[in-house]
């Protein structure tokens, strides 16, 4: 049975405790051994974390230990997967460089705030993360983010649609869903998801299914490996400014 550890908790206005409930439904449906916290100190056992199939992060804002991050990125390293939306993946703490770095990405405006009707645009289709699911529209924040290159982008919104500082610049496709590689661990997220609703609508909780399963399955693949691939033999050294 796969273990997978959902944190939720932040700003309260992202309903983190229900959508944490409804990430817990998803993978308790498909058999997994689920714990559910609602304090970051879950993060501070790094041994235990290196045995989790999955850590599933719902926090928005907030600050978090150098350790505790660092005991994340270890395991996630290791093989344990990632996955969540919108500001509980992707605005959960500002002020960390690591955990963005790890993410692939940070949430920087949402012109218009709620209630922006937009469209989603699904644009790898061939992927089994989003076959089968059309284009869809949604009416919530756009988020705009500043993203990691590396990622592979399965889904897109078009800026601008609202007016803002921005409108006269080119017209830009923002990635939505994106998947990335942290180690021998997968990266997932999906920026939708402002209130427990969006997450539930069944697009999104389908690309949200297959996205945590999906990143489960780093540690069967990958893991065991041998990490001084990405430390070295003095550790990793490259975040060293922000510790």
């Amino acid at each position: 049975m796969k273990k997978a550890l959902i944190v939720w908790g932040g700003w309260d206005g992202h309903e983190p405790e229900q959508v944490a409930g409804i990430f817990a439904g998803l993978l308790r449906e498909a058999k997994f051994d689920v714990e559910v916290s609602d304090t970051l100190d879950a993060f501070n056992d790094g041994e235990k974390l290196k045995g989790l199939d999955l850590i599933v992060p719902v926090w928005t804002m907030g600050d978090i230990s150098k350790e505790q991050v660092a005991n994340v990125s270890e395991a996630v390293q290791g093989g344990t997967g990632i996955a969540g939306c919108h500001g509980g993946m992707c605005d959960s703490f500002r002020n960390n460089v690591d955990w963005q770095f790890m993410t692939g990405g940070q949430w920087v405006a949402h012109p218009g705030n709620d209630g922006v009707e937009y469209l989603v645009e699904i644009k790898q289709s061939f992927s089994p993360l989003v076959e089968g699911i059309q284009d869809f529209k949604v009416v919530s924040e756009q988020y705009y983010l500043h993203v990691d290159p590396a990622v592979e982008v399965l889904a897109t919104t078009r800026f601008p649609v609202v007016s803002g500082p921005h409108v006269l610049n080119k017209a830009v496709d923002m990635p939505v869903a994106w998947t990335k590689r942290w180690g021998y661990g997968r990266v997932y997220y999906n920026s939708l998801g402002h209130h427990a609703d969006i997450v539930d609508m069944p697009q999104v909780k389908e690309m949200m299914r297959r996205g945590l399963l999906w990143a489960a399955e780093g540690k069967t693949l990958y893991g065991g490996g041998d990490l001084k691939l990405f430390s070295g033999e003095q550790g990793y050294t490259g975040m060293g400014d922000s510790q």
